[in-house]
């Protein structure tokens, strides 16, 4: 796989080297992003001042995603770019060696969060994945207090690129990380009247720090984004005992599941009225999406209306 990334790169700098005497740019700054989060952080923060491209746009999340000539380009010379790091993004070293814009400023997520970034836990009951090393939890933005940090990040990149509007882009993360302690203070309310302070996932479980932030217990299938897809009979019974150790009316899935390992646990517990309920991960969302309206402002208040049914709040 690294020598078809190898060719890739290759291949995009010299389609690059031939094109860049004819191609024209607009005076606005151009930002690369990886994923939907970091897209629409810099929508909120730049506005119309910048040239914003996402490169995750046709429905691949994170772990699958493999760059594109026309991705590796888009790269190459981009005033600003942003990417989440850890083992997924591999890809982006080679990439970044030969960028012809030696001035672009790099934001990798989990390099800058430091000692908030945890290793991919081993759960309770999950689907054992044999030995394999320790890997970050690469979900970083499933944390509104994580976003927070990102987006200052985020606005003073922007601020260094360009200077002419340095003020806009920090007037703009403050008032949108305003925004997001609000939602935050939220969740915490919701938790700390809510019923029950535990959660079942039928599903792989990316949610670790948004559950950390608010000390939620939980217990799921697959640990991280595992690509595992099947449980055995143990992992079935195990989540179906709790479910009904803890009292709980319902199982969670992440956006995309096809529901059947949630409809085993419930139909192996003792109450088989229980629901199935979806919480968005935000990792396969698209352009399209975000003409739509989507935010992720928007889907972290969807996910907390979710997560206080979930927990009887």
């Amino acid at each position: 796989m690294k020598r078809i990334i190898a060719f890739v790169i290759c291949a995009a700098l010299m389609l690059a080297g031939c094109g860049s005497s004819i191609e024209t740019k607009d005076d606005r700054i151009s930002v690369v992003t990886t994923i939907f989060p970091e897209y629409d952080w810099v929508r909120e923060i730049a506005g119309d001042k910048a040239e914003v491209t996402m490169l995750l746009d046709n429905g691949v999340d994170l772990h699958s995603y493999q760059p594109t000539t026309a991705d590796i380009m888009k790269i190459s010379d981009c005033d600003v770019f942003v990417y989440v790091g850890g083992e997924s993004d591999e890809w982006v070293k080679d990439a970044l060696k030969e960028a012809i814009n030696k001035d672009m400023i790099v934001i990798d997520l989990i390099e800058m969060l430091g000692d908030a970034v945890k290793l991919e836990e081993a759960l309770p009951g999950v689907e054992p994945l044999g030995e394999h090393e320790e890997e970050y939890d690469e979900h970083v933005w499933l944390s509104l207090r994580n976003a927070e940090l990102m987006c200052n990040a985020i606005a003073e990149a922007l601020a260094k690129a360009d200077a002419a509007n340095a003020e806009l882009y920090r007037s703009n993360a403050e008032a949108y990380s305003a925004k997001l302690r609000g939602l935050d203070n939220k969740y915490s309310e919701a938790v700390a009247a809510a019923e029950h302070n535990a959660l079942i996932f039928g599903d792989r479980f990316p949610f670790r720090y948004m559950t950390d932030d608010y000390g939620l217990r939980y217990y799921a299938a697959f640990e991280g984004c595992s690509a595992e897809t099947e449980a055995s009979f143990e992992t079935v019974a195990f989540l179906a005992d709790k479910l009904d150790e803890l009292g709980l009316d319902c199982v969670i899935t992440i956006d995309g599941s096809d529901n059947k390992l949630a409809k085993a646990i419930i139909d192996s517990s003792a109450n088989k009225d229980r629901e199935i309920l979806s919480l968005n991960s935000i990792q396969s969302a698209t352009m399209k999406d975000a003409e739509a309206g989507m935010s992720y402002y928007g889907i972290m208040e969807n996910n907390l209306e979710v997560l206080k049914k979930a927990l009887g709040g």
